[in-house]
């Protein structure tokens, strides 16, 4: 494999490209016409536009994807995460012209893009699952008669999606149909499918995922878990790795289930299980990502392991060159997502240019991104600007580590979650570990980051008054008259940009 397409853009291409240029192989980026002088494109051997901006006229073309990889050579795809990575029809058609997939199978894809596949595939091997129904419901009355056997509140999940799309909490029989109707609806326009399925809801849980890896030659290992329970709007926030909650025994145990799960679609490549853990550490199988994951870095920060270049070598035909014996967890890594939204506005996207952009240094942290000073965060594709990683000899470490990164992240331009990722790291149930999925709902109000912002805006208006006063003083007479009004209304017009400042 000497040329590589990463069938993506920003952070997570430049990150697939790096351990990619490390192994001797050429790249090639493919970029939409709002990504044209993204760091991504500059960084890639080779670069071409596949179209305007929207992701359906450009990174969702898997045709015209696939036509640049053959008129370029490309021996094989990497298609990072989002976009085409997990969709099964792009995997196939890129193996039918010739080029590897780097990824599972099509039929792995297919089998666990689906909820009710996966939990299907996965009963055959006894892994524990949460209460619920065999397959799609339709019915409303046969929806009720599930509900009274297992007991209310129950959750309605789409089959076919994630993210929260399609999802409702029900907990009584007299609010089942509407609140069916509206899932079915949800998950029709999100992923065109509108099966919807019952379980149990687990009121209180943990979200822990567990890291695997197979090859061509039927092995397949875990990485240990990640801990990804602080979430809004049933997205991650903050990941870690180790949890902190299991024990030896417990980690064992959840790390073969995933393994099996694995195994039932008979899996290759770099895939994530991810399970619902309850108060008595009892776990349960809730679906598999069959992709690399945006939280990957602390998977590979405590096992030293590259987790591209193991799918890169897989694809090319290589055995895992190490089993289940010689994995070790060393130390304790954390991420925060930073993304361009306001924390202070139910973590809406914003977009602006990055004015001031400035990333962290030092022991223990590493930046993931694909954004620089002076660039514009479109509106078009998720508002995520970095991962930030944190990494220290334990949990204590950790979190100081990523707080000092925080500290020294220097972002005017846009909103963003520094904030709040600092609001989550000094909570005291977060660094006691005793957090689950309701961490954000329950314990985090907008108002608490109020006064850190107001400090921010000051400071942002105090360096926009220095900026303007150097330029006066260096002679560009376009700004004479202008300081002064800064100075007066510099809280009001940084706040109108939407920007914030750390000092």
């Amino acid at each position: 494999m000497k040329k590589i397409l990463v069938a993506n853009r920003g952070e997570i291409a430049l990150r697939v490209m790096k351990s990619a240029r490390e192994m001797g192989i050429n790249t090639v980026a493919v970029y939409s016409e709002a990504d044209r002088n993204s760091p991504h494109v500059r960084y890639a051997d080779e670069a071409v536009c596949i179209g305007p901006a929207s992701s359906k006229e450009s990174y969702l073309r898997g045709e015209k994807i696939v036509e640049v990889a053959k008129m370029l050579g490309v021996d094989g795809i990497h298609p990072g995460y989002g976009f085409l990575s997990e969709n099964a029809a792009f995997a196939k058609l890129v193996e039918e012209n010739g080029i590897t997939f780097i990824g599972p199978t099509p039929e792995a894809i297919e089998i666990m893009g689906s909820k009710l596949a996966a939990k299907e595939a996965a009963k055959k091997f006894d892994i524990p699952m949460v209460p619920g129904s065999e397959g799609a419901i339709t019915d409303v009355s046969e929806a009720k008669l599930i509900g009274e056997e297992i007991g209310y509140p129950i959750l309605i999940k789409a089959s076919a999606g994630g993210g929260g799309k399609g999802m409702r909490i029900v907990d009584s029989s007299e609010v089942l149909e509407e609140q069916m109707q509206r899932a079915q609806s949800e998950a029709i326009s999100a992923f065109g499918d509108g099966s919807v399925f019952i379980e149990k809801y687990v009121g209180s849980p943990k979200h822990i995922e567990v890291q695997i890896l197979g090859d061509n030659y039927g092995n397949i290992v875990y990485l240990f878990e990640r801990e990804c329970s602080v979430q809004r709007r049933h997205q991650k926030v903050v990941e870690e790795a180790p949890s902190s909650c299991l024990t030896p025994v417990k980690r064992k145990a959840i790390g073969e289930a995933a393994v099996k799960v694995g195994k039932s679609c008979a899996y290759i490549g770099a895939g994530t299980v991810e399970f619902l853990v309850d108060d008595e550490l009892n776990f349960y199988f809730l679906e598999m990502n069959t992709r690399l994951q945006v939280e990957h870095p602390v998977t590979e920060m405590i096992t030293g392991i590259d987790l591209v270049k193991e799918q890169i070598k897989i694809a090319r035909g290589e055995k895992l060159s190490f089993t289940q014996d010689d994995l070790q967890m060393r130390g304790h890594a954390m991420e925060l997502r930073v993304y361009a939204e306001d924390p202070m506005n139910n973590f809406l996207p914003d977009i602006g240019k990055l004015v001031q952009y400035k990333k962290p240094e030092g022991p223990g942290v590493r930046v993931d991104d694909g954004y620089e000073e002076g660039m514009d965060i479109p509106i078009y594709y998720d508002p995520m600007l970095a991962k930030l990683v944190g990494y220290g000899k334990d949990r204590t470490e950790a979190i100081e580590r990523l707080l000092r990164a925080i500290d020294d992240y220097k972002i005017v331009g846009v909103k963003n979650t520094l904030a709040f990722g600092r609001f989550v790291l000094q909570h005291e149930d977060f660094v006691s570990g005793k957090f689950d999925t309701n961490f954000v709902g329950k314990n985090y109000k907008p108002e608490y980051l109020k006064h850190e912002n107001d400090d921010e805006i000051e400071i942002a208006a105090l360096v926009a008054e220095h900026i303007f006063s150097d330029n006066k003083f260096a002679g560009n007479n376009t700004t004479k008259g202008r300081t002064s009004s800064v100075s007066a209304t510099g809280k009001s017009n940084w706040v109108k940009n939407r920007s914030s400042y750390r000092d």
